[in-house]
């Protein structure tokens, strides 16, 4: 790639001045020329997104509380860029960010990328990518392990850079995932699967607000699905297994296993099967994860 053009694809929902705040940061610190800024306000009910409406230099589309990964989606199809990152309402990014991260995707395996995240309220706590811990795959944050880029099994969709064309042939997010919660998850692990290195950036460290609860309602028992749906897409019979029997202590499981059931995963199973290069345990002891 030379100096390819950036589509930035931010999600918003009742974000408040942290969406002015994060689309001034990608302003100031990504160049004029080789930036496109895309919002899609996912059914803000707060007037956060109002200050974009005739902002020349940033495509604000409205829709009515898809979820992150259909907006996310939706956000790349209208992007013209040949790399799209996707950053979180809610994040600050250091000047020449871009640098680092495009020189990484400049390897046609690697499939995607992210920095080092901060908390922007606590700046000492950061996370360089993330494992998946136990049968209920929570994610768990990595400390620092080198000075250059190098693979992790997940990465942190706060703010996540691919190629285009890397985009459009895995499919983007899965859109069956619901809301929020595992979208990063379900692509780094697919991303994988299907042959691609993910690599963590650390010479780019990007704040990020990290809250108890989103500023809307958002219910577990979509955490819960997506989890289930990563499960049954991409795990061999005996994880799923045990999977569902970490995940059926939750309250929410019955409803979240009617959600999942009530779907394609069986169809993106199956299509999953016939793509990937590599299975889930590969996956898991190449990154020594226990699940």
């Amino acid at each position: 790639m030379l100096d390819p053009k950036v589509s930035v694809v931010v999600i918003t929902r009742n974000e408040g001045a942290e969406l002015v705040a994060t689309v001034e940061n990608l302003r100031n610190t990504l160049p004029a020329a080789r930036r496109e800024l895309i919002v899609v306000d996912d059914g803000s009910t707060d007037g956060s997104a109002d200050f974009l409406e005739n902002a020349p230099d940033v495509l604000l589309i409205r829709t009515d509380r898809m979820g992150v990964a259909k907006a996310r989606n939706l956000g790349a199809s209208r992007s013209a860029g040949e790399v799209l990152v996707f950053a979180d309402a809610h994040t600050r990014a250091p000047q020449e960010w871009y640098g680092p991260m495009l020189d990484a995707l400049a390897d046609p395996e690697v499939g995607a990328v992210a920095p080092g995240i901060f908390s922007l309220t606590e700046p000492a706590r950061k996370g360089f990518g993330l494992d998946l811990i136990g049968a209920e795959l929570h994610a768990r944050w990595r400390y620092r392990q080198a000075r250059t880029p190098y693979p992790v099994p997940v990465l942190p969709g706060a703010f996540l850079g691919m190629r285009r064309d890397t985009f459009v042939a895995t499919g983007g997010f899965d859109p069956g995932l619901q809301q929020l919660g595992g979208n990063d998850n379900e692509l780094s692990c697919r991303l994988w699967l299907l042959g691609y290195k993910l690599l963590v950036v650390p010479q780019v460290e990007v704040g990020h607000l990290f809250r108890g609860e989103p500023p809307y309602p958002a219910g577990w028992t979509a955490v819960l699905h997506n989890r289930l749906r990563l499960a049954f897409v991409h795990f061999a019979p005996p994880r799923v297994e045990r999977v569902l029997r970490a995940l059926r202590a939750y309250e929410s499981f019955p409803a979240g296993m009617a959600m999942m059931l009530d779907s394609d995963v069986l169809a993106r199973r199956s299509a999953m099967a016939g793509a990937r290069r590599f299975d889930d345990e590969w996956f898991f002891s190449t990154f020594q994860l226990n699940c």
